[in-house]
Parts: C-alpha cells; structure tokens; sequence
C-alpha cells in the first residue's frame, strides 16, 4: 500500500444560475453530496470514484453557489438524478461558509451527505513534499502551520460530517473501494454499517465509530498450518468462529448495535463504521468482521459493506 490519494484540484465550474422553484418532491430518493477535507487527503481522487459512479461533480463552486446547483439538479426533469460538490479550503474567499449552505439545504429538503476526507499531520506533509506543492494556507510560513490552520477552520464539518475517511494508511485503491462501499447505494435510504478489519500494529483507524478489539481469541498465527491462510479462508474462519467466546461476543455486539441504531438514526446518523482488530490485520479481525457482516447482511434495514485494510500487509 504505497500509493497514497491524488491531492490535485481540478479546475473551478462555471457559475451556476439559479432555477425555478420546480423541485423535486421531498420523498425523492435525491440525495446531493458535499466533499471536503483536508487539503492532500484525496479530494481529487474522491471525485473521480463518485465520477466513476455515475455522478455529476463540480469542483470548487462558491458555497452560495452550491444551492441553486443542487435545486436545479433536483428538478424533476433534470437529466441528473445524482449531483457531488467538492469544496475545499479555498473557498474561504468567498462570503458565506460552507456550514450555512449544508444548513440552508436541510431546511429546503435537500439536505446532503458530506464526505469529509482526513489524513495525520505526517502523511499529509509528505504527499505535499512529493508533489512539491504549498499548502493554500501557510503562507510565509511553515507547510505545518498551514496544516494547522486548516484542521482548525474545518474542525466543526469533521465533526458533523456523515462520512469520514482517514486516508492515512490508504492507496489510491484502497480509498476507492471506502467511497464506493459508502455510497454506491445511498438512494436505498437505509443506514449503512462498515465493517472493517485492521491490524493493531499498523494503528486503529481514526474513522471508527467503534474499535473491537479481537485479540481476545485464540491467534491462528501460532498454528503453523493456519499461518499462511487468511480470516476470509474457511480454514482459519471456522478456527476463529468455534473458539470459547466468539459466538457470544457477536450476538452481544449485535444486540448492543440493535440498541443504539435508533438513536443513530434520530440523529440523522446514517454512516457507521465498526472497526474489528487484532495484532496484524490477517486472521482473528477478517474473519469476525466477516461473519459479523454476513448476520447484519441478512437484515433489510441495513446496507453493510466490509473491508480488510491490513489484510495483505506485512
């Protein structure tokens, strides 16, 4: 996983004018998105996966733009039923912030999915070195305090964002199956739960709205005809699955999620991620995660997606 997200900003849109008031009916499955993030953190590439996807995206509008974009698009006889708006640091320049225009678009019916885009200090730092870039922020001064500043200015979206992807550990690939596994079906309605498996030693990922820690059972690493299968293989799944203890942690673990997803709900909460992990990212953590996404699978109330992200790491 030596690739890291694109961090290149394509050019601004035109301007968009604003449209009749001949919108589409609130129930519509309609549903624009916002994404934005750190500068570095795959904005770019992000783009191009909703692309990929079907969507049309514009980069960089002015917040005050973004309304009429989207009011046009939900239009009912609008060529385009799914419209993303990337907007990042820059457009402080313009008056009007990007909260209030999120804000502005709940209390019209078109409240969107924000997708906020993360990464360590560290690793953003590099990929700008790499592309030998400055960062729109720093000024006279330092790449770093550039950084800084930003995660300040930003700190509130992250934290009311429907999505976050830390970056960090992700190749350009990686980080396209997270955005695909995320949105591909988000005119279901549903809420969708991501399960994703992680090796403690390559460090818990900064996404998660919960962190299982599966090195309570048994490590098949330690049983040398196990050692080079992986959790996703039946060998070392059905070791995992019939140790002391497995089968209850899933049902609890269930149980407690049936508790809280209606809560997540009431908050408008429809994106949870549930990280698994154990020393390594092979064995314990993939198979629990898969067996876990499997029972919550079998639910129609759910979208569930999963994700190994250590599982070919050394």
């Amino acid at each position: 996983m030596n690739q890291t997200p694109g961090s290149t900003v394509p050019e601004t849109d035109s301007p968009v004018t604003s449209p009749d008031s001949s919108l589409a009916a609130p129930e519509t499955t309609f549903t624009p998105v916002v994404i934005t993030g750190m500068s570095g953190a795959g904005l770019s590439t992000a783009a191009r996966v909703l692309e990929d996807l079907g969507w049309f995206v514009t980069h960089n509008l002015p917040p005050q733009m973004i309304l009429p974009l989207v009011e046009m698009c939900a239009r009912e006889d609008s060529p385009v039923d799914k419209v993303a708006v990337v907007c990042d640091v820059r457009s402080r320049e313009f008056r009007g912030g990007l909260r209030e225009t999120i804000t502005e678009l709940g209390e019209k019916n078109l409240a969107p999915t924000v997708l906020f885009l993360d990464a360590r200090d560290d690793e953003l730092i590099r990929r700008f070195d790499n592309v030998r870039r400055t960062h729109p922020l720093q000024g006279s001064q330092t790449l770093q305090v550039g950084i800084e500043r930003e995660r300040q200015m930003l700190s509130d979206l992250k934290e009311e964002a429907d999505v976050v992807i830390d970056t960090s550990e992700l190749s350009v690939h990686d980080l396209r199956r997270a955005i695909e596994s995320s949105f591909r079906t988000i005119a279901k309605r549903v809420q969708h739960v991501t399960i994703e498996s992680f090796g403690f030693k390559h460090g818990s990922p900064r996404d998660a709205d919960f962190i299982i820690d599966a090195r309570f059972l048994p490590n098949p690493f330690w049983v040398p005809e196990l050692r080079p299968f992986r959790g996703v293989d039946k060998p070392v799944s059905d070791y995992v699955l019939s140790q002391k203890g497995a089968g209850e942690f899933l049902d609890n673990f269930i149980a407690m999620l049936d508790d809280m997803l209606p809560g997540y709900r009431h908050e408008g909460k429809n994106f949870i991620t549930v990280g698994i992990g154990c020393t390594g990212g092979h064995h314990r953590s993939v198979a629990v995660s898969e067996e876990l996404a499997r029972r919550l699978g079998e639910r129609s109330d759910l979208d569930v997606s999963v994700v190994h992200r250590d599982i070919n790491r050394n």
